[in-house]
């Protein structure tokens, strides 16, 4: 398995996000403009921030993939060359996109950018994939409900020259593939033009026709049902299985989440498939990583058979919490740090970097910016001082156990 090399493609919400993966050992990275992506809501790039992440990424040897997945109707499609000219021009490595009017106009104007098509394109089968390939796609990312006989059968079937990625890690959609109706229907929300309103996880109640606006709860617990609920898909126990299979990339869902989750599932995915390359088991602390970063309960997705559902209840598991990020470290492990949640000094917290193990520290002393001792940190976004065990690289985090699990 050593030769084979398999690409790990992270989110990247925004800058800061896209920092944070490049940093913990992103190979890729895949984010959207403020138009044609999947995830309005996320914060995604201006034109001008772009380039710049184009710029950062390709000095770190990074790739970036730039999401059209959208499926954009005729006031909104005449719009997309000028677009696709400006990806071509910046140097975007890859573009995704799950229309085919989408591709022949990409195949026009960005002629530069590899073409890779969409989950939102469900490809389930070598036919569909064949068929891409044909149309002038050099990867398919396939539909998240595929099982792991499937995907090896696809790899068996295709030209070697097509890459096949595949989602390893996070969120999975009640619908398939994410082509859902419900957000549309219900809130006039397209989530096939990156707006969903996620429906799915709302509270429900049973209205009888004869008695309007009278509410008969549908109860699983005191606070409703959860009958759409789905788990999140963790597959890191199964890296080798996956380069086994024949995928060229794994991704990692969740561009829409935070700075923190693009680090700690980077680090931890980045661990696990350096360890599969070089026939190695995965050490448990990279393994553990994953049930720092908020999620729902974890399943295998459809790689082996059906997922089954956690009906239980709707809550996300959020038992970790960032307070601060490190700007600069010298060799004495003198940092300064920008904060985003207040701590004092006595805290017992923990530090993780990149290529930096995790390990529990308790807090000393803190200085602000200026030398002043203080017994607490607490304004946002503030410099300040403190020392740490080891130097550690810029964008290292300390982190503190809390459960900020909603009710």
């Amino acid at each position: 398995m050593a030769d084979k090399k398999i690409e790990l493609l992270a989110p990247a919400g925004d800058m800061e996000r896209l920092r944070m993966a490049v940093a913990y050992g992103a190979d890729a990275v895949y984010l959207a403009g403020t138009t044609f992506g999947m995830r309005s809501f996320a914060g995604n790039f201006s034109p001008e921030e772009l380039k710049e992440a184009v710029q950062l990424c390709h000095s770190r040897g990074v790739k970036v993939h730039v999401t059209c997945n959208t499926m954009p109707r005729n006031d909104e499609i005449v719009r997309l060359p000028e677009w696709l000219e400006y990806l071509n021009e910046v140097g975007v490595d890859a573009a995704i996109m799950a229309d085919v009017g989408v591709l022949s106009l990409a195949k026009k104007y960005a002629p530069r950018v590899a073409c890779h098509i969409s989950t939102q394109a469900s490809i389930v089968n070598h036919v569909a994939a064949n068929a891409w390939y044909d149309l002038g796609a050099s990867r398919v990312i396939l539909a998240r409900e595929l099982s792991l006989d499937e995907i090896r059968e696809i790899r068996a079937k295709t030209p070697k020259e097509l890459e096949i990625e595949a989602f390893a890690h996070g969120a999975m959609c009640v619908s398939y593939s994410g082509r859902c109706l419900l957000s549309n229907y219900m809130t006039g929300r397209d989530s096939n033009r990156g707006q969903c309103a996620q429906p799915c996880r709302y509270q429900y109640a049973l209205v009888e026709e004869k008695r309007p606006g009278e509410y008969f709860p549908v109860y699983e617990d005191e606070k409703g049902t959860y009958i759409m609920n789905s788990k999140d898909m963790c597959m890191i126990d199964h890296v080798p299985e996956l380069i086994e299979a024949g995928l060229d990339s794994l991704k990692l869902e969740g561009r829409a989440k935070s700075a923190y989750y693009a680090a700690i599932v980077t680090s931890a995915y980045r661990h696990a498939i350096d360890a599969a390359q070089a026939n190695e088991p995965l050490d448990p602390v990279w393994r553990d990583e994953v049930e720092h970063i908020s999620h729902r309960h974890y399943s295998t997705g459809f790689f082996y058979g059906q997922p089954g559902q956690y009906t239980e209840n709707s809550r996300y598991v959020r038992d970790w919490q960032i307070v601060a990020v490190v700007d600069s470290c010298d060799e004495n492990g003198r940092a300064v740090l920008s904060l985003r949640n207040k701590f004092s000094v006595g805290d017992a917290l923990e530090l993780v970097g990149p290529n930096v193990r995790p390990q529990p520290l308790t807090v000393a002393d803190l200085w602000e910016e200026d030398g002043t001792p203080v017994p607490q940190v607490r304004k946002p976004q503030m410099k300040f001082t403190m020392q740490l065990p080891c130097q550690v690289p810029p964008l290292s985090l300390l982190r503190r156990q809390a459960d900020l699990s909603p009710d």
